[in-house]
Order: C-alpha cells, then structure tokens, then sequence
C-alpha cells in the first residue's frame, strides 16, 4: 500500500494514485514554435497534429491565428483534419484574436490575459478592475461564437493571489471552460505551484502550465494535479522558449509507472518525440528523458551482464513501453557477457578464448575514445576467428559536383563482382552520392537509411570527418562509422560498409536494376 508522504499528505493536496484522469494539451505547434530557429511549415503541423491525435493527446493548440496569414492558413489545415482532439489558436485579450481564430474552424481558443502587476500595468497599460472587465467580455464574446473556451493568466506565478483568483474566477462566472495557471517565466517553486492551484481548483477546472527555467517543470506540474488540476499544457520533448516547456512525455511516464494513472497512449512516444526532433532541427540530447538515445542503452559490462540476465535489473519500466528497444552498446565498459550478446544478433559463434580476444579488442578501441560499432565488432570477430569473408559490395570510385545549381553524383561500386555505375541528382553533393550509391546497390537490397550524425574530429580547413550512420534492412540493423576529409566520401562509405554487412549472410544474389 502506497505512503502518501508527498501527494495527499498536505491538506491541499491529493494521492496521486487516486487521480481518475488527466488530460493534455499540446502545444508544440504553438508554444513549441517559439523556440529559437524553429519554424513549421503547414505539412509539418499537420503530420506533427496527426501524431498528437494517434496518441490520444486531448486538445492541440494549433497555433496563433493572430500572427498572420499563414500561421492562419496552417491553423484551418489542423482544424480540417477531423481530429478527435480539440484543436484551439491561441489569442490574446483582443476581440479580433477571437474573430481570427473562428475564421479558421477552430473548436476552441486559448485566451491569455494579464494577471501579474507588470503585464497588467506595464504591459498592457490597464487597472486591474478593467482587465477583469474586459475578460469578461471576451469570454462571453467567445462563448456566444460557441467556442471552448479556457482563459490563461499570463504570468500567474508571479501574480498577486488574490487578484489571479478574482480574475480567473470572474472568467469562470462569464462561461469559460476551464481556467489556467500559467508559470509563464520558469519562476515557481512546487511551494507556490501547491499554494496558487489548490486555491484556482476550487473556483473550476483548472490547468496547469509549467516551464523549465529553474529545472521544475516536472515537478511543478505533478505537484499542480495533486492540487487539483486536471489537465496539464506542454510540449513533445519540452521544447519551446527559453529552457523550454514541461515535456509531457516526462509528465505521462511519471504519472503512468509512478502512480498508475494514464493519459497519452506512450507506445507512440518515441516515434513522435522522432518526427518532432526531425521537423524542428532540435536533437534529442543522448540523455534525455524516456525518449533520448542513451534512455535504454547500456555499456557497463556489469550493467548490461544484469540486464541480460533480467530486463528489469538496470531499467525502471521496460523500453516497449514508450516505443523503445532495448540496446546493447559496446566501449571501454563493455563486458563479455554484452561483447558475447551482441555477436549472437549477427549470428556469430565464438569459442570462449576467441571471446576473451574480441572482448579485450573492444576495449582497446573503447579506451581510445572511440564508439565500438556493428562493422568494427564483425570485424575483429573476422580476424579473431579466422572466417574473414570477401566483401560483396565495395566502393571503387566517387565523383560529386556541388558548384551547379543541381548537385549531381556518379558511384562505381562492385557488387558480387559486378561493376555498376550510377549517377544521381540531390539537394546536396551527400545527397546526390547516397542516391547514387542507393540506385548501384539496386531495389534488392531494400535497405532504409536511419540515422546520418556527423562529427569533426580534427581542426581547420582539412579537418577529417567521421561520419556515422544506421541502416536497418528487414529486423538486421547495422551502425556503421566512416573517416575521411570528404564528407561525402566519407558518407558514401560508410554507406557501402553497412550495406556489405547487411547482405553479408545471404545467399541471393543483388540483381541489378533494369
């Protein structure tokens, strides 16, 4: 039986594993978009909301009608998908945010007005009697355009209580849905968190917007439903200004393993954390939470010889969960029993002296500061055993021209003993060479790029790159390295190498393309 120590036990607060529902809202396409360098193309938002809606999210703020044109453009795409999530524009205090917002089919709309000293003072220019006033009016003026409505006070955290609650309680009175505190700034404590939303839980259903400036958007936000809010304001990955919004992924593992409560469907997490990182241009940092590279991978020899043994020994709930794969990662850390499981997916056999032998090898490599991949392990187990096979498929000569306005490449690889030439056009000379060496290698091979990373390892102008790519071909996946002063020879081999290792084992021949 669970010790409500933390959540239930303060009489403003309570147990979490008594919470029947919490909703989401996302608002990766809004607030999300604010982050810096970041900006969405109508295709994006759409494949993005679609994402959001599979995996259950409750409402999706598509947007800010009033930005202009094309935000609103992008915004009635959303609207149009006949999601089962209520989309929403955001809006600000103003009557003609709300008749933008209607113009593109919106369900509802979020509504920020002022709630601190200074946005209501300063920023606005108004007395607090005038701005509840006004709230009133848009609030009613929004309900009468039969929109859900929630009213979000901007920089509530940082607002007198009293006024945040006269405020938002009036907005309550006038119709809306749902009030929201907001953290705008990153400023709260949980304390303040705890003191702000339990007192706005018992005017109506509240929200809670949370940012990660102090490092507690988690917190604040677990600490909020435990107040009593019911629905909690993020992004996928917790991008957004600043330091970012709260990661609802983070938030929906917490409340999921932590306390048994559900909210999104997590087993499409990883591929929607995925599509997100791709279409903002903002990485997924190896150790990030739930949905980072390093989240189920392990090195340590005495880690991974634990996991190996029971999934559970080094991992808090299993990688399936949020669309993971466990993975074995192998360095300078890395132990036999790890070494031995990872020959065993490539179906190689050692004797346990050959095993010694590869196992010091990695680690020699690993010391030098150097990420062991598939194609060095084949390899040293290659020469360890004795069983070096030839390659099937090889680079024997690359030419790329960048400076036209269509970049172009032509390869010349053996293939089972075949030279093949092909040449291709891309947005780049990497570009133009994968598609070429992809075209030589022929639809037989059938094979998906997964992931290109590269790295400068030396300075100045002649630097050598190495480049790092992944390449699945049926349930075979290969990571491949390749070092050059080319980038794109260096891409282009790496290429080659993960391909000859995927089609190393198999007896049916590459036919060529007609």
């Amino acid at each position: 039986m669970s010790q409500h120590t933390l959540f239930g036990d303060h009489p403003a607060t309570r147990p979490l594993d008594e919470v029947g529902e919490v909703q989401f809202l996302d608002t990766t396409l809004r607030d999300g978009e604010q982050a810096p360098g970041v900006s969405l193309t109508p295709d994006d938002k759409a494949d993005i909301a679609r994402k959001l809606d599979a995996a259950r999210i409750d409402v999706i703020e598509a947007g800010s009608a009033c930005t202009g044109p094309g935000e609103r453009e992008t915004i009635s795409r959303v609207a149009e998908l006949d999601l089962d999530a209520t989309v929403t524009s955001f809006c600000r205090g103003i009557r003609n945010d709300i008749d933008l917002a209607v113009e593109c089919g919106v369900d509802g709309v979020n509504l920020v007005v002022p709630a601190s000293d200074r946005h209501v003072e300063d920023k606005v220019g108004t007395s607090k009697a005038d701005n509840v006033d006004s709230t009133v009016e848009l609030v009613e003026y929004a309900k009468d355009h039969g929109l859900w409505v929630e009213v979000i006070g901007e920089d509530g955290s940082r607002a007198d209580l009293d006024y945040l609650e006269e405020l938002l309680g009036a907005a309550v009175e006038a119709g809306a849905d749902r009030i929201c505190w907001a953290d705008t700034v990153g400023h709260a404590t949980p304390d303040r968190a705890l003191e702000c939303v339990s007192r706005l839980s018992e005017l109506g259903p509240v929200s809670t917007h949370t940012h990660d400036d102090l490092g507690l958007a988690v917190t604040n936000a677990l600490v909020s439903v435990a107040a009593g809010a019911d629905l909690v304001h993020g992004t996928i990955n917790g991008i957004g200004e600043r330091a970012g919004n709260v990661a609802l992924e983070e938030v929906a593992i917490a409340l999921d393993h932590g306390y048994g409560v559900e909210t999104m469907d997590l087993t499409k997490v990883y591929d929607l954390a995925d599509l997100i990182a791709n279409r903002t241009g903002i990485p997924l940092a190896p150790n990030k939470a739930v949905v980072g590279q390093n989240a189920f991978t392990h090195e340590s020899g005495i880690h991974t010889d634990g996991t190996l043994k029971d999934d559970a020994m080094y991992e808090p709930y299993p990688p399936e969960k949020v669309g993971r794969e466990r993975r074995l990662a192998l360095g300078k850390h890395a132990g036999r029993a790890g070494v031995q499981a990872a020959l065993e997916e490539h179906d190689v056999d050692v004797t346990d002296d050959q095993l010694s032998d590869i196992v010091a090898r990695v680690k020699e490599i690993g010391d030098r500061g150097k990420r062991v991949t598939d194609a060095d392990l084949l390899t040293i187990a290659d020469e360890v055993t004795g069983q070096s096979q030839d390659r099937r498929v090889e680079l024997l000569g690359l030419t790329a021209v960048s400076g036209s306005d269509t970049p172009t490449a032509s390869v010349r690889l053996s293939v089972d003993g075949e030279e093949r030439k092909e040449a291709a056009v891309g947005s780049g000379p990497v570009d133009a060479a994968m598609n070429a060496a992809e075209a030589a290698l022929s639809h037989t091979a059938d094979a998906t790029l997964e992931d290109y990373h590269v790295d400068a390892i030396t300075g100045g102008t002649d630097a050598m790159v190495t480049v790092e790519i992944e390449m699945s071909r049926g349930d075979d996946t290969v990571v491949v390295s390749a070092s050059d002063s080319d980038i794109t020879r260096a891409s282009v081999r790496a290429m080659v190498d993960a391909m000859d290792r995927l089609v190393a084992d198999e007896d049916e021949t590459l036919v060529a393309d007609d």
